[in-house]
């Protein structure tokens, strides 16, 4: 039973980074269900199912607040269900031991970026790369590879769609959340209904799949309250560390690095994270506190425009 309350304490952590950054659910409660010794294919399944209910009621809630586009939720849905639907099947045909390490990879890979992500980037909406993800035929191949890796990973449709377009696209970055996790709800359907006639219920623990689903659903209200105002940066930065941290021992020993050598490149990657956290943490300082020579003036922004309008 106190197995069961922490797991459902993780999922509504999970969920309060999800909600409020558009990614980290998946990855973070694979990673968990993989730390625990659960098997690939049985944990990217758990996590799908245990998301029908956590990408519905963060969709709805989402969509309650006025954060969707729903123009950008139908040209990613579809596109991501075909892709999660693929990768639930491909992911469901490998062995244990062949799909262990390439998970562990996956989400390792998905952790690095999730850091990048926060840590590099400038103005959204503008430059060449604004302009191909401001185009309609952008979002089906986007939302597409998204399904697919969300599936084989036990997560990854927010590190790769809410990444691309928040770090790029003209649309307000709550608009950018709200959407990609109401279509979320559609690629987590697929996704598991390919897990299903791969695996049947075979191994799945119907008791981990409802913590996880009951800690979300709860979280997601208040998650979706919160995007946008709490500060992303920090928060994405501390969710990449502990997710890479979490799958850095699997990967090394794919790599053939054990022992001290394991240790130290733990420790170093440690130390580099924490370095990289404590530098958001002054630079965010910096860009609050105004200097003396700045005098206060109102800006007039125009409204941002809809992705594929």
């Amino acid at each position: 039973m106190r197995g069961l309350l922490l797991i459902a304490l993780a999922g509504a952590g999970a969920q309060l980074v999800d909600g409020s950054l558009g990614m980290g659910y998946g990855v973070t409660s694979a990673s968990l269900l993989l730390a625990i010794g659960t098997a690939p294919a049985l944990a990217s399944a758990s996590v799908n199912v245990a998301q029908l209910g956590t990408t519905f009621m963060s969709g709805a809630s989402h969509a309650k607040y006025g954060n969707v586009d729903w123009a950008v939720v139908r040209r990613l849905a579809v596109p991501g269900a075909i892709g999660g639907l693929a990768g639930a099947t491909f992911l469901s045909s490998l062995s244990t031991q062949a799909a262990r390490p390439l998970m562990a990879v996956l989400l390792f890979v998905l952790a690095i970026g999730i850091i990048v992500r926060f840590c590099v980037g400038g103005r959204p909406g503008t430059g060449g790369l604004a302009r191909l993800t401001g185009r309609k035929a952008f979002l089906g191949p986007l939302g597409l590879i998204g399904g697919f890796v969300n599936a084989t990973g036990g997560g990854g449709w927010g590190p790769v769609v809410t990444s691309t377009l928040i770090s790029t696209s003209p649309l307000e970055p709550r608009r950018v959340i709200g959407s990609v996790s109401a279509s979320e709800f559609v690629v987590t359907i697929a996704a598991s209904v390919g897990f299903l006639v791969g695996l049947g219920f075979t191994g799945i623990d119907l008791r981990i799949v409802g913590a996880l689903m009951a800690g979300g659903v709860i979280a997601a209200p208040v998650a979706a309250r919160l995007a946008g105002l709490l500060p992303a940066p920090i928060l994405g930065i501390c969710v990449g560390g502990f997710i890479l941290l979490l799958n850095l021992a699997p990967v090394l020993h794919v790599a053939g690095i054990d022992g001290l050598l394991a240790r130290g490149i733990g420790a170093a990657l440690a130390v580099a994270w924490l370095a990289i956290l404590t530098r958001t943490i002054l630079r965010l300082r910096a860009e609050r506190v105004p200097t003396p020579a700045e005098a206060p003036a109102e800006v007039s922004t125009p409204s941002a425009a809809s992705v594929g309008s």
